[in-house]
């Protein structure tokens, strides 16, 4: 009876690590207008302690300021350079302490032309650096890695027990079927 109830039970995978759900310019979007602010969404509140966010662009011009928490969102200020590509790169610690990184790439195609001297991997073969917030505090400013697409696609997790718990549910009626008649 236990195991079949642990069916009914979804597994949350890697509960105690957040994710990124959502952002709002959403992942490799491209923007005319140009937003105020930049959102990203969390599966669970992230701490402003230990959660950084930066946002790059063209000619790696540090474009935002000071994150401002509400939840699970957190906005940034939005101040762009120039038209261009933009990469809103986030570090944060998951409740069990776990380090999460990830990015959000979007395209403003307003605005003045980038620099096309300058190069995207300037930045990173200079070694990281900080950047200087306007609280007065450095933020690295470190390339950070793409977080999987998995992370924000889980529906198929969800669907793949669905399945299981039917496979359960039908053996067990068909077993129990086959007990009463024999």
């Amino acid at each position: 009876m236990a195991f079949g109830v642990s069916f009914l039970v979804p597994a949350t995978p890697a509960a105690a690590h957040n994710s990124l759900t959502g952002s709002d310019p959403r992942d490799g979007a491209r923007v005319a207008t140009v937003p105020a602010r930049i959102e990203l969404r969390f599966l669970a509140k992230p701490a402003p302690a230990t959660t950084k966010i930066t946002i790059t662009g063209p000619d790696n011009v540090v474009a935002g300021g000071p994150p401002a928490f509400d939840g699970k969102r957190v906005r940034v200020p939005f101040k762009p350079a120039a038209a261009g590509l933009y990469i809103v790169g986030y570090q944060l610690a998951s409740s069990d302490g776990h380090p999460v990184k990830g990015e959000v790439r979007f395209t403003l195609t307003t605005g003045t032309a980038a620099d096309p001297s300058a190069s995207p991997s300037a930045l990173s073969s200079a070694g990281g650096g900080t950047a200087p917030t306007p609280g007065g505090s450095p933020t690295a400013v470190v390339p950070l890695a793409r977080e999987s697409a998995e992370s924000g696609h889980r529906w198929w997790l969800w669907a793949l027990g669905a399945l299981v718990l039917l496979a359960a549910l039908v053996s067990g009626y068909l077993f129990r079927r086959r007990v009463t008649r024999g």
